[in-house]
Parts: C-alpha cells; sequence; structure tokens
C-alpha cells in the first residue's frame, strides 16, 4: 500500500541519520587506540588530523555500503541519464568528458567510472559506457585528507587511470596556487566538475562553490548528487536543523547544506 511505503520512508529518513552517526561514532575509540601504540600522539594533538584519521577508519567500512547502494545511478548521471532525479533508459544531457575535477573522491569509490576497463557487470549495455570513458582527457581528484590518498592511489591503478587521474592534495581554494600542490588548474579551463555526496561537508560553500564554478569553461558541466535540505514538510525541516549542531562535532557527517541551491546561486541553472 502506498500509505504504508510513504510511512516507512519517512520513519527510515527520520532514523537514518541517528544510526549513520551511530556508526561513525564506533570507529572513534579505534582510531584514538591505534594511533597510542604507534605513537603517534601529533595526530592525536591535532583535531584536523585526527579528523581526517577517524574519517579513513569510518570511510573503510561506509563507503562500501554507498557505493554498492548507488552505483548504476552514478553510472546514470555520468552518462547523462538523469532527468526529474531518476535514471531513465535514453541520453537526455551529454555525458561527462574532456578535463574532470571529481571532488572529494575520498578512498576513490567512483574512480573506475572514469576508466574504460571499470565497468561493472549488468551496470550498462547501451554502448554509452565506453564513450564517456573515451571522453575523458584527463581527472584530477580534489582530496585534501592525505590519510586516504593511499586507498585512493590503489584505485586509481586498479583502474588504468595513471597518468589520468591526478590526486590535488589541497582544498578548493588552492587549486590554481602552485606553491599549495606540485601544480596548478587554471580557472575556466575545465570541462566537467563531478561531486557525489560531497559538498555537504566542505568548509565555507557559500564561498567554495562559486569558487568552484569558477573553474568551468563557458558551457562547462557539473555533475552532482548530493544531500539537500527538505523543502516541504516543515517538521522535516525543523528536525534538520535540530541535528546539525550534532552533526557538525565531526565532519564525517555530513551537515544538511541545501548544496543545489547554492550551485544554482553561482549563476548557472540546474538541469532536472
Amino acid at each position: 500500500m502506498p500509505i504504508l511505503s510513504e510511512i516507512s520512508q519517512l520513519f527510515w529518513a527520520i532514523v537514518g541519520p541517528w544510526t549513520y552517526m551511530s556508526y561513525s561514532a564506533y570507529y572513534l575509540p579505534p582510531t584514538v587506540l591505534g594511533l597510542i601504540r604507534s605513537g603517534d600522539f601529533a595526530t592525536l594533538l591535532s583535531l584536523s588530523r585526527l579528523r581526517n584519521a577517524w574519517f579513513s577508519a569510518f570511510w573503510g567500512w561506509a563507503g562500501p555500503q554507498i557505493r554498492a547502494g548507488n552505483w548504476n545511478r552514478m553510472l546514470a548521471l555520468l552518462e547523462g541519464r538523469v532527468t526529474g532525479g531518476s535514471a531513465v533508459e535514453d541520453p537526455v544531457h551529454p555525458p561527462v568528458g574532456g578535463v574532470v575535477l571529481e571532488i572529494g573522491p575520498a578512498s576513490g569509490l567512483w574512480v573506475s567510472l572514469f576508466s574504460k576497463g571499470g565497468e561493472k557487470p549488468g551496470a550498462s549495455r547501451s554502448g554509452l559506457r565506453r564513450r564517456v570513458a573515451e571522453g575523458v582527457s584527463k581527472v584530477y581528484g580534489v582530496e585534501p585528507s592525505t590519510d586516504v590518498h593511499p586507498a585512493l592511489r590503489k584505485r586509481v591503478q586498479e583502474a588504468g587511470l595513471e597518468g589520468t587521474y591526478e590526486i590535488v592534495p589541497t582544498g578548493i581554494e588552492s587549486l590554481s596556487d602552485p606553491t599549495a600542490w606540485n601544480g596548478k588548474i587554471e580557472k575556466g579551463s575545465v570541462d566537467c566538475i563531478v561531486s557525489i555526496l560531497c559538498l555537504c561537508s566542505i568548509p565555507e560553500p557559500d564561498k567554495n562553490i562559486p569558487e568552484l564554478y569558477s573553474y568551468l569553461k563557458k558551457g562547462g558541466r557539473w555533475y552532482l548528487f548530493e544531500h539537500v535540505q527538505a523543502s516541504r514538510s516543515w517538521p522535516i525541516r525543523l528536525y534538520q536543523r535540530r541535528q546539525i549542531p550534532i552533526q557538525s562535532v565531526r565532519d564525517t557527517i555530513s551537515h544538511t547544506n541545501d548544496s543545489p541551491l547554492q550551485v544554482s546561486s553561482t549563476s548557472f541553472g540546474l538541469v532536472p
């Protein structure tokens, strides 16, 4: 019955974030113990480094769960087969291609989407998948959390993307600064931006989202799959606001920023 389905969805929408936070909290004690045993007191005494270590431990479990449940959706998104928030059989928009910025790749869950050999059995039989991969000439993976770089490099190697996929070990604010990393990305030089479940946790989104937009060429495309604020139900909106202070104590838990609204405010249109 539709009403029962809606009640079930509402229940998990309310309970889900608390479950997610409990899993995140579970990984803090073993992270701290591991750092103590290894004598890494510098990380223990640095809040930002401790957060990164915590995130790496938590994401080692959470990342594959998210990937398994959303692979076909992300494939459809990058193939241009998403409209009205749903995947469709035939492309309605151009696929990702050219020079790409992947924001927050973490351990590289989606890296193989850019690889000719990265197909998942049964994910797509349209032939578009290969054209997507062939259309990508360069990928910059913007990931400031160095703790996940070993796993990310491994995924890049497994996908056969060495020489195509470059890890950028800095934040959005330093992409064009050659003193911050061993490279420079010129503004207005990027064909596509890909952000998957990451904009909700970047610092200063009102500043950094427009900064990201400035790297797109004229006519460039932004492919995003993000957490959003509820827009229809005021009880759920209130519930989200009450959760934000609790979630903000840990960067592995995403803030409920309205990422699409912030992206659309950068003066380009959202394609449904």
